[in-house]
């Protein structure tokens, strides 16, 4: 099963797998609409993702098919003398592969990209919830060497930005 193992970066046709792929857990499935067709915000997210030099969605395939899923950001730094970070995002394995090491080489091939790009550092986040994913990050090396915290700045399901956004303006959504 491992051996045949292909990554490569996402085609605008891969997004119902991916959006499958996130929504398979019981966190995904309460922020993911996956159903067909998907909402045109993710085939806008796609597009502005292939076209970011600095990012990439990337999937595995096992004979053919999209088994597992995430996302590199590049980041430039001032930090440790204006290196760059990769951050990893989105890491999925479908439920009927997991526990066969393709988790790890997922990880392993995103290391690898990041040392390509000439990244110091990779980073990622997970859900407190996680603990398995959070033992497995461990596992690879990852240590929790900071306290992450987020802030929901939008609740409504509303993708679109409003057009202030888009233009600059500070007076707010019309």
């Amino acid at each position: 099963m491992n051996t045949d193992l292909h990554f490569r970066e996402a085609k605008r046709e891969d997004l119902p797998d991916i959006v499958r792929l996130l929504s398979e857990d019981s966190l995904g499935s309460q922020r993911e609409t996956n159903f067909s067709p998907l909402p045109q915000s993710y085939y806008a997210a796609f597009d502005t993702i292939a076209h970011d030099p600095n990012n990439e969605l990337v999937v595995v395939e096992s004979s053919g098919e999209v088994i597992g899923t995430l996302q590199l950001t590049f980041i430039p730094y001032v930090t440790y003398r204006g290196s760059w970070r990769a951050l990893v995002e989105g890491v999925r394995v479908d439920r009927r592969f997991r526990s066969r090491g393709i988790g790890e080489k997922l990880i392993s091939w995103a290391i690898e990209r990041s040392k390509q790009r000439g990244c110091r550092m990779v980073q990622l986040t997970s859900n407190k919830k996680r603990a398995a994913a959070i033992r497995f990050y461990k596992k690879l090396g990852f240590v929790p060497s900071h306290e992450g915290l987020k802030l929901l700045i939008r609740s409504d399901e509303a993708t679109e930005p409003n057009q202030s956004s888009q233009t600059g303006s500070t007076s707010g959504p019309a």
